[in-house]
């Protein structure tokens, strides 16, 4: 098996909760948690195998309880015991200096995870068209309800090479994309998309934070990913141009040059000066 192959295993922070974790890279490598959103883990591995094969990382994608199949304990129904959940793996296997990445609400476990850290496990976050905070005047678009082309016209910059026929989805297909919403309304359905109090609680988190968002998202928009940069300490906000939510799909060069160059600019030190857009 090279570094660059995925390999499975399961975790069990709780005797109750089993964690789906997939693993790409050199075992000896420096962690990167890669949370995914609600489309699921598949959306993010893309982001896996770059910075294992481009920076050496180990770089692990959890598959949220309750995604694709998985277990969900009945106590697990808010973002933030997710991001607790990930906080006592990492401190349990004795990890430190951990890179996390988070997509959409996989942003916003990663932000819930920065704010309760406070600098012990993880030492640079990157937040992709994240969800979980409260923007005056930018709320989060509904999408409990919505059609699924409806919801990529609100996601993509150009929805059309990602469009699928409806009537090529298999019924399994169907079922585990009706599950996975569902998992998504429970953890982040009320209040809707967002912690009320945890824009306010950023600043508290002094780690790098590169900001990255797709000028096209219509789904949260570029001025709440800027508010939502500037809340950290050390908040950086990057836009991805013809791109939308998922600009790591949508635009893939673009946005790894992005997290590269934040990379590369904060290897081995922890102390960059302030940055913001």
């Amino acid at each position: 098996m090279t570094d660059t192959e995925m390999r499975s295993r399961t975790v069990r922070p709780r005797s109750d909760m089993p964690l789906t974790l997939t693993e790409t890279g050199p075992a000896d490598g420096r962690l990167a948690l890669v949370l995914h959103g609600g489309g699921g883990p598949a959306t993010v591995q893309g982001i896996a195998t770059h910075l294992a094969e481009r920076h050496g990382m180990r770089a692990v994608v959890p598959t949220h309880p309750g995604w694709n199949g998985t277990e969900r304990p009945d106590w697990l129904t808010g973002i933030d015991d997710l991001a607790l959940t990930y906080l006592h793996w990492l401190r349990d296997e004795g990890h430190r200096d951990v890179l996390v990445v988070g997509s959409s609400v996989g942003g916003w476990t990663a932000a819930e995870m920065a704010f309760r850290d406070d600098g012990a496990v993880i030492s640079h976050l990157v937040l992709v068209n994240a969800t979980g905070v409260a923007v005056p005047g930018e709320p989060v678009r509904e999408i409990f309800g919505l059609r699924p082309d409806e919801i990529a016209a609100y996601a993509y910059h150009d929805p059309a090479p990602f469009a699928v026929d409806p009537a090529t989805l298999t019924e399994e297909r169907i079922a585990a994309q009706q599950a996975n919403l569902a998992g998504l309304r429970l953890l982040a359905g009320d209040p809707y998309m967002h912690d009320p109090k945890l824009l306010n609680r950023l600043g508290r988190v002094r780690i790098p934070a590169l900001v990255l968002w797709g000028e096209s998202d219509r789904i949260v928009t570029p001025a709440y990913g800027r508010a939502y940069a500037r809340a950290f300490a050390r908040g950086r906000f990057e836009p991805i141009a013809e791109a939308g939510h998922l600009p790591h799909i949508e635009r893939p060069e673009a946005t790894f040059a992005a997290l590269d160059a934040h990379l590369d600019a904060h290897a081995g030190a922890g102390s960059a000066p302030v940055r913001r857009s």
